[in-house]
């Protein structure tokens, strides 16, 4: 069984269902190859009868859906994604002392179990006046199974403890490194990063783990506020994943 994202005519899909042989698709819609979902035979599309070679498989090793969803996005319709959210896999100790470290561990432990290529992503939050706390811990900041909330209310009362002048900047920056690899073999590691201010009351209902707090340089939104274009345009991991592309593109 594996957990599937799926571009549609819809939107993005999430589905499970059986590992099963890549398939092949048979038409090529106005909108686009339209996955596993929905492989319309050759009868169904007046543009084109002719086969064309089945998507492109990647595996995130990630069970953090919110990632895989805003990854899939960065990545496009041509890639068919998969993650760990279904399955009984280890997770790997990350015991590495930087965010590249920590990515390379994942990747490697995914892939030498797991067929085909992985990605796996590495990223977190730097505060500037908490000496870049949390850091590698961001995911973890307020305890090994806390939650998005736990974590930006630990954030918010290690602030209240400082004597921050209310009209100084919260200088901080989100980190990202992504590690691919193959049979155990490491084939790249990309970094990204972002810089910005924290703000001392959650905004925006969008994306997940600190990004309600978060204001990018150059924006008066946080990325929770603006929409997941301009997010995934921007963002520490669209710019770490915009070399992963390259590297995939020069792959191929």
């Amino acid at each position: 069984m594996t957990s599937l994202w799926s571009r549609s005519p819809f939107g993005l899909a999430h589905v499970e269902q059986p590992s099963r042989p890549p398939i092949e698709f048979h038409a090529l819609l106005p909108f686009g190859p339209i996955g596993p979902l929905c492989p319309f035979p050759p009868s169904h599309s007046k543009i084109s009868t002719r086969k064309i070679a089945a998507v492109r498989e990647l595996i995130i090793a990630t069970r953090n859906q919110y990632k895989t969803r805003e990854l899939a996005a960065m990545l496009g319709p041509e890639w068919m994604v998969e993650d760990l959210t279904v399955g009984d896999l280890p997770e790997p100790e990350e015991n590495g002392t930087s965010f590249e470290e920590n990515a390379v561990i994942k990747a490697r432990a995914a892939s030498e179990v797991m067929p085909g290529l992985v990605l796996a992503d590495d990223s977190g939050l730097e505060v500037d006046v908490l000496q870049k706390a949390p850091g590698i811990r961001s995911a973890r900041y307020a305890g090994d199974k806390a939650t998005d909330k736990e974590n930006r209310d630990w954030l918010l009362a290690e602030l209240a403890k400082l004597n921050h002048a209310a009209e100084e900047p919260i200088t901080a920056r989100f980190r990202c490194a992504i590690a691919l690899a193959e049979r155990g073999e490491i084939l790249g590691v990309f970094a990204g990063s972002v810089e910005g201010r924290i703000i001392l009351a959650a905004a925006g209902t969008g994306g997940f783990g600190y990004d309600p707090l978060f204001i990018p340089n150059g924006y008066s939104q946080t990325f929770a506020e603006l929409d997941a274009e301009t997010k995934n345009s921007l963002s520490h991991r669209a710019r770490a994943m915009e070399q992963v592309i390259k590297w995939l593109a020069g792959r191929s």
